[in-house]
């Protein structure tokens, strides 16, 4: 009888243990989660920590920042540029709305595939 209290001892510990690892690597993946996330807070705050200093000091930086301010200047002028020539485009020629938009989507297939 006591090779089978043993056993069943043993068994229980096992499980035991089992559950003990199951909760650890619950409580784990539970903070990795709560880490992303909190990861995913700071990215979006230093967005707008950006964004608020461009609006206020994108015309005139401080030298540290001049560099990136005038990226994000150069490509809103870029952009609008585009913007008028996309214009000038749809004006002049007999392309729809949805052409335009089916290229773009082909587009951006193809530079994802790349």
């Amino acid at each position: 009888m006591a090779f089978f209290d043993d056993l069943k001892d043993k068994a229980t510990d096992l499980g035991r243990a089992g559950m003990a690892k199951s909760k650890q690597l619950m409580e784990i993946t539970k903070l990795s989660l709560n880490n992303s996330g909190e990861e995913d807070a700071i990215r979006k705050a230093y967005l707008e920590i950006g964004k608020l200093y461009y609006a206020e000091r994108g015309s005139a930086p401080e030298p540290g920042y001049a560099a990136l301010c005038q990226r994000i200047t150069t490509a809103k002028i870029n952009i609008e540029e585009n913007k008028a020539r996309i214009a000038q485009i749809k004006k002049d020629g007999t392309l729809s709305d949805e052409d335009i938009s089916q290229a773009a989507a082909q587009a951006a297939r193809d530079h994802t595939e790349e």
